[in-house]
Order: C-alpha cells, then structure tokens, then sequence
C-alpha cells in the first residue's frame, strides 16, 4: 500500500438511529448490520446493549489498528498477531460528563526480536496518525505490549 493521497478530498459518513422502546435503539448505516444501541446501566438504562460510550471507545481502539495496519504494511513490519484492548475514563469535569483519557493497550506479536524497534516506530505512528484519535478532546493513550513468539 503506498502514501495514502487524500489531502484534498471529503468523506462522509452517514448513520441514523431510530428508537425502538424504552431507553433502547437501533443504528444503522448503509449495507451494514444494525446495531443495537442502549443508555448504559450507570445511566438508569440497559445491560448488555451496546451503548454510545462504548461505541465511542471502541472506534479509537479500532482506529488505531486500522492505522497500526496500514503503517505495518507500508514499513514491511513483519507481525503475527495484533489484539488491543481500550478503556475509556467517563467523569464528571465542571459539571458535565465527558471522557477524559481512553487508554489503548495493544499487544504485537512479532517474530523476531529484530522487529522490535520497527513494532515501536509503527505504533509511534498509528498513536499521532489515528484520525478518531485526532478529532476528539479526550487524550488517548497507546500502551503497547510487544511480544516476540
């Protein structure tokens, strides 16, 4: 995959929600699935639902695979397993509630310690090139584990 040449192009990208019953919904998108979609517990609503909070921690942990895939491919980082776990800290900052941390934890399985250093670089970039990442006020932090197998 060669240098991503989007500078001066425009995506958009449409969801809708419709409400079903009770604090519950469904989203949707285009030739995709639905998705069910909830107010949280801690929120007087609903268990085991997908809610907006965790949605949105789960496209920065997604957002920084999809860029720690692109960077693999694009410096020949030699890999043979990628899985992150992400956490996001919602509190209460003056007087409104709002994430301020989400926490990415990756762990790299790569080959040979020899692509250690590559792993770390490829990371450093996918962290300052996530776009989810750059286009909200929450810090991210990326905290990956790299493991030679």
């Amino acid at each position: 995959m060669g240098d991503v040449k989007l500078k001066s192009k425009k995506f958009i990208y449409r969801t809708k929600v419709s409400w079903v019953r009770e604090k519950k919904g469904i989203l949707s998108s285009a030739g995709k699935p639905d998705i069910e979609v909830a107010v949280p517990p801690e929120f007087r609503g609903h268990e085991n639902i997908w809610t907006p909070e965790d949605l949105f921690v789960a496209s920065v942990n997604a957002c920084i695979k999809t860029t720690f895939l692109y960077y693999a491919q694009k410096n020949n980082l030699e890999f043979l397993s990628y899985e992150s776990e992400a956490e996001g800290i919602l509190e209460r900052v003056e007087n409104r509630f709002m994430f301020t941390e989400i926490k990415v934890i990756p762990k790299i399985k790569i080959a040979t310690d020899s692509q250690a250093e590559k792993a770390k670089e490829v990371m450093t970039l996918s962290e300052r090139n996530c776009l989810i990442s750059n286009s909200i006020k929450s810090k991210v932090r990326v905290l990956p584990e790299i493991i030679t197998g």
